[in-house]
């Protein structure tokens, strides 16, 4: 029954699989209502002000037995043509990291400004020269439930596991598109980073199943993007630490004694010690790698205040205190008293995960046709390229474009290979964990080439 329901839609059938407490706050004051989303037309605090100069739409989608799961999405039309424009459904990491702050952070239309006064005064946004919806429609969804405004309507205890969320994830884009008939011929790619590095391929994955079993709407699912993100349940000192090495952060003979510790699994009191003295924080390297120069430099001639270093290690609290304002839930159409408060990433959140390799399903969608792009930041400590490369070479398929460099404006700015199975690996010098803050326009690049079939 439960596989039954988690692939449950108006007239579907269940199908096979690969294989805490929800706090409610506050009464939910609306159960029954439909999945149609609400256009969003202004939003407090965005620069310049007046009506939004790209179109948004927000809404929630009931999945799940009875749709006690609801689902919040953003949806950010295709600055180009979004009546033939692929669309990307994007799911953040964490898991439970809401998908607003790639909206507003990242690769989104928006990037929040630096703060004069962050306790007494609305932060304020800027438009993102280098969002990605500049060529293709997002919906960045608050996927698992209870991440970000996504909640479940009873009160009862309810930990939801990978595989359940990966049919969430497959029965909302048949409903969203189900009320939005006009986009179903469209192209459709699943997107996210950091840990969504399982759960992407697992949603491509379940929704893939629905295409076989023809459940309807038919989803035009073409591929998908996974940014830094993790894939094996395998401990990642020896490519972080192999990372650090070769950024100058710790010397040889530092990496020699790390290397002999991981060996043994660091099990000595002395390889402990070594281990603990040996971690490498992510904003340690941040002026190592990409210098001391202004980060508005970054935006090549665009005037936005963004992006500065300061922005993004205040991030979480900036964008609390600017998505949790009664004005702001209120414009964003958000449903007064359901779920928790809005925080960047629900810590912790009751989740089960039952899937520690996610490289069967990487196979099994290269088989059915599915292309997808692999990126990594060459500097991140999190998840390193090292370890994306070596996974992505796991998989023994043939190379047909060997180790080379991609450029933008003539500029070297990574280097990238592609494999037979329609998958393309791209790492992005000067860039960190989450890709897109640090080097936007790189990252925006990159997308634009490979979601219109080009070579990076």
């Amino acid at each position: 029954m439960l596989f039954a329901n988690l692939l449950r839609r108006r007239c579907s059938s269940s199908l096979p699989l690969l294989l805490g407490t929800v706090v409610v706050l506050w009464f939910c004051s609306s159960h029954h209502v439909t999945a149609t989303g609400s256009k969003v037309e202004y939003l407090p605090g965005v620069q310049p002000e007046g009506p939004l100069p790209f179109e948004l739409e927000t809404g929630y989608i009931g999945v799940g037995e009875s749709e006690d799961i609801q689902l919040f999405y953003y949806f950010v039309k295709s600055e180009l043509n979004p009546n033939i424009d692929p669309i990307v459904l994007w799911i953040s990491g964490g898991p439970g990291c809401s998908s607003f702050v790639a909206m507003t952070q990242e690769l989104g239309p928006l990037l929040f400004d630096i703060p004069k006064d962050i306790w007494t005064t609305l932060p304020t946004l800027s438009l993102n020269p280098y969002s990605w919806t500049k060529v293709a429609s997002f919906i960045f969804l608050d996927l698992p439930v209870r991440t970000g405004f996504s909640y479940v309507k009873s009160s009862k205890n309810y930990t939801v596991s990978d595989v359940e969320t990966s049919y969430h994830a497959a029965e909302f884009i048949r409903k969203w598109l189900e009320d939005h008939f006009q986009y179903q011929s469209n192209s459709f790619y699943v997107g996210g980073d950091s840990n969504s590095g399982f759960t992407v391929p697992m949603a491509v994955q379940a929704i893939s199943y629905g295409i076989d079993a023809r459940l309807k709407p038919r989803v035009n699912l073409k591929g998908y993007v996974i940014g830094n993100g993790v894939t094996l349940p395998v401990d990642n000192y020896e490519y972080t630490y192999g990372t650090a090495r070769g950024l100058c952060l710790i010397s040889e003979e530092q990496y020699t004694t790390v290397k002999d510790c991981i060996a043994i699994n660091f099990s000595t009191p002395n390889c402990k010690n070594e281990g603990a003295s040996m971690d490498v924080p992510q904003n340690i390297y941040w002026p190592n790698v990409i210098g001391e120069e202004n980060d508005a430099k970054r935006f090549r001639g665009y005037n936005v205040h963004a992006f500065d270093r300061s922005v993004i290690l205040l991030a979480a609290l900036i964008s609390s205190q600017w998505i949790n304002d009664d004005k702001v839930l209120v414009a964003l159409h958000v449903r007064k008293g359901c779920g928790e408060k809005w925080t960047k990433c629900r810590v912790p959140l009751p989740y089960e995960r039952t899937v520690l390799d996610t490289r069967p399903y990487h196979a099994n969608l290269s088989a059915k046709g599915y292309r997808s792009l692999i990126y990594s930041g060459h500097a991140d400590l999190t998840v390193s390229s090292l370890y994306t490369e070596a996974w992505t070479k796991s998989l023994n398929y043939s190379i047909i474009d060997d180790w080379r460099p991609w450029l933008v404006n003539n500029r070297v700015v990574g280097y990238t290979r592609i494999f037979s199975n329609n998958m393309t690996y791209a790492k992005i010098l000067g860039s960190d964990h989450i890709a897109p803050t640090i080097t936007p326009a790189e990252c925006f690049k990159m997308f634009k080439r490979w979601i219109s079939y080009e070579q990076l």
